[in-house]
């Protein structure tokens, strides 16, 4: 496969570029504040009874900060879209069936919507693409 074209940008329209570009700044400003902990201790941030091993765990973080920052630049984003999709699947299987917590919490306990509501996020990106305003459309083209 060609480099260039799995990063080139399929065609959108300039309102829809515009949104996207907001999308892609507020949710990759999120995705870096979520991130940042991590990324400081990249193999133990989860701790010592953590459920997956470090180099797992220094790929979500990874994946966190550097595809929070990808999403903002619009920098190979369909790879940065593809790690925080399946970060955040994880999140919420570890929420929803490992920890048993609730979509909605009644009161301020832990809860799986928002990795869950991330993960939809990511998803639509790998589906639409950064948009017209990006990095990678400066530096791949468009399809």
């Amino acid at each position: 496969m060609n480099f260039s074209r799995a990063f080139a940008v399929p065609e959108t329209s300039p309102v829809v570029s515009a949104a996207l570009l907001l999308l892609r700044v507020t949710a990759g400003v999120a995705f870096m504040q979520h991130g940042w902990s991590k990324i400081q201790h990249p193999f133990t941030w989860m701790g010592p009874d953590a459920f997956a091993p470090a180099p797992m765990l220094a790929l979500a973080a990874v994946s966190e900060f550097g595809g929070g920052l990808a999403w903002i630049l619009g920098l190979l984003f369909p790879l940065a879209s593809v790690g925080i999709f399946c970060t955040m699947i994880t999140a919420t299987w570890f929420l929803a069936v490992k920890l048993g917590d609730p979509f909605v919490p009644q009161s301020l306990a832990s809860a799986y919507e928002l990795p869950a509501i991330y993960a939809c996020l990511a998803f639509l990106m790998i589906a639409t693409g950064p948009g017209r305003w990006s990095l990678d459309r400066m530096l791949f083209g468009r399809r």
